[in-house]
């Protein structure tokens, strides 16, 4: 099944075909250790040029770290994340699709430019990124009705589950998972 989640990039273009191979391994090792294993057994394996990389059976899938980021950030959604993602990445104003509780796995941790800001792009190599956020292995929450989340912890450091992107249509819950 083909999801058309992310928009397309020039990731594997230009390599050999042996190599091509060789990467669709790794990737879909990389994809799938963002999950627990009994979940990561059976879900589907896209690259994020939505190249299906490996079919799944239990509805969720899982992508391979970020081209666009240095630090290691697979991750694995279920169908109401892939419609928030699909949403985030095309930009659009709201992820208005979401209409029941989602999760999702990042358990190789995270990297984002801003807690604040759902668009904040990374700077330019060697500029330093003062609102940058690396998290640790965590698990993410959307609800259909963000105004839920009002009131809850936005501090990545407090210790415990926060708000990411609070009073934008893209907070979600970030819950820690480990170190």
């Amino acid at each position: 099944m083909r999801h058309t989640v992310i928009p397309a990039l020039a990731l594997a273009i230009c390599l050999p075909l042996s190599a091509q191979g060789q990467d669709r391994e790794a990737k879909i090792k990389n994809a799938l250790s963002a999950a627990p294993a009994a979940l990561a057994e059976h879900a589907a394996v896209m690259d994020w040029d939505n190249a299906e990389l490996r079919p799944g059976t239990n509805g969720w899938t899982c992508l391979p770290d970020s081209p666009q980021i240095q630090e290691n950030t697979p991750m694995c959604l279920d169908a109401q994340w892939l419609k928030w993602v699909d949403a985030w990445a095309n930009e659009r104003e709201a992820p208005s699709e979401v209409s029941e509780i989602g999760i999702a796995y990042m358990l190789q941790g995270g990297y984002d430019a801003s807690n604040t800001d759902p668009f904040a792009t990374f700077p330019p190599a060697g500029v330093e990124c003062t609102e940058c956020l690396e998290s640790g292995p965590h698990l993410m929450i959307i609800v259909p009705d963000v105004e839920m989340l009002n009131g809850m912890p936005t501090d990545p450091n407090s210790g415990g589950p926060w708000v990411m992107f609070q009073g934008t249509p893209y907070a979600h819950i970030m819950v820690p998972v480990g170190k």
